[in-house]
């Protein structure tokens, strides 16, 4: 309205000089526009990093009751002692290694031909997982010595980590025939 009115009167006084004034009416116009932007979420659901043996301690040691007819079981536990998650996944990659620290003979097969081996366990820092090993100590198999023990006594045991390997005490020291053949089951969390 106010426009309007300034407009007649710059018409009005207009007529009088007999001259023609053009008015010029500037309009600011603004706008706004909101943006949505949609971040997606992270994930912690598992671990990306293979546990190291660097990173981790362990056992092997006997499971009380187990012996029987021939064979043992002895429960490998790892730990993962470093500030961030990691896994571990399948059969435990194992060496058995004599008092001397030398490496014996070593066989790793599933305890279960073909039980899966591809289970992924995270490791929170603090966490475990552990596999059960079935084994005979002292019963000779195929390429065993014949007199005294089956194979020499096997005082550790090298499981292997991306990266570097993790040596643990075994409790107690034993010999594990059938050229160190042992029946692992699969990585669970303990």
């Amino acid at each position: 309205m106010l426009a309007g009115g300034l407009l007649a009167v710059v018409l009005l006084a207009g007529c009088g000089g007999g001259g023609t004034t053009t008015v010029v009416q500037t309009v600011t116009v603004a706008h706004t526009t909101t943006v949505h932007v949609t971040v997606p979420a992270t994930t912690t659901a598992g671990a990306s990093n293979e546990c190291t043996g660097d990173a981790m301690s362990g056992t092997f040691a006997v499971v009380p009751g187990s012996p029987g007819a021939g064979q043992i079981v002895y429960t490998l536990t790892v730990k993962n002692t470093s500030p961030t998650s990691c896994y571990v996944t399948g059969l435990p990659d194992a060496q058995l290694i004599g008092s001397n620290g030398a490496d014996l003979p070593t066989h790793v097969i599933a305890e279960q031909a073909g039980e899966p081996t591809s289970a992924k366990i995270t490791l929170a820092p603090g966490g475990s997982a552990s596999a059960d090993a079935r084994f005979s100590p002292d019963v000779a198999g195929t390429g065993d010595q014949t007199s005294g023990p089956c194979e020499p006594v096997a005082s550790k045991l090298r499981v292997g980590f991306g990266g570097a390997p993790l040596d643990v005490a075994i409790s107690p020291p034993t010999s594990v025939c059938e050229r160190g053949q042992l029946q692992f089951k699969v990585f669970s969390a303990s």
